[in-house]
């Protein structure tokens, strides 16, 4: 190979074409410079054969694509750890109702916990306590929560307004999604869903965010949302 122009994979730039009848022309393809494309005749297919074996949904950089540089470095996958592992199992295992009867027990021991603790005859630095309204006196954004859910259980949706009004604006839209959503999981049921777009979410934040604020200032009538 001394003296001979090389390519980038060693091997001589121009190489005596085994199937000459098969230029149209009876010449090989010529590259810019006039060479002979060395991968042509090595064994390796031309731009237009390498696509039509490809397909038309070759991804970027496959091999056989008619695209230089083959596939990026791939991750290999992580193998799962044991307690993944028997997570998985369960979840496949476990019937369509466990998950939305999981979450229901969850509501049910957060209403259970207002019904008992009576947050409305409770002292406000019983624990457990709000630590921004112990430490600072300020209302926090979700101050007065347990307690306008202790009213809603109790019909008085005036008081529980009183006490969180977000929060109550809020509740039948929330209990709505969950009866969609664990009516389709466990029993296939088509409910409506409602569908909450990003900007109505953001001008509820928004609002959100200005209620904590007003609720802290020392003016009435805003002094009527301290909590």
């Amino acid at each position: 190979m001394y003296g001979e122009r090389v390519t980038s994979v060693d091997r001589p730039a121009t190489a005596p074409d085994p199937h000459p009848e098969s230029h149209p022309h009876g010449q090989p393809e010529s590259g810019p410079h006039g060479e002979a494309h060395a991968y042509a005749y090595a064994g390796q297919p031309s731009h237009a054969e390498a696509h039509a074996h490809a397909g038309p949904h070759a991804p970027t950089g496959a091999p056989g694509a008619p695209w230089p540089g083959g596939y990026p470095a791939a991750y290999q996958p992580v193998e799962a750890d044991r307690f993944t592992r028997m997570v998985m199992r369960l979840h496949a295992r476990a019937p369509r109702w466990a998950v939305p009867l999981a979450a229901l027990g969850c509501v049910g021991v957060g209403i259970a916990y207002a019904l008992v603790s009576d947050p409305t005859r409770s002292d406000p630095d019983a624990a457990p306590t709000c630590l921004l309204k112990l430490t600072t006196g300020l209302d926090c954004p979700g101050c007065g929560g347990t307690r306008a859910l202790w009213y809603v259980l109790h019909g008085d949706l005036p008081a529980a307004a009183r006490h969180h009004f977000l929060f109550v604006f809020a509740l039948p839209f929330l209990a709505w999604l969950f009866v969609a959503w664990a009516g389709n999981r466990a029993f296939g049921w088509k409910l409506p869903e409602v569908q909450f777009s990003p900007k109505v979410v953001g001008m509820f934040l928004a609002a959100w965010a200005v209620f904590s604020v007003a609720r802290n200032l020392p003016w009435a009538p805003f002094t009527s949302l301290y909590v």
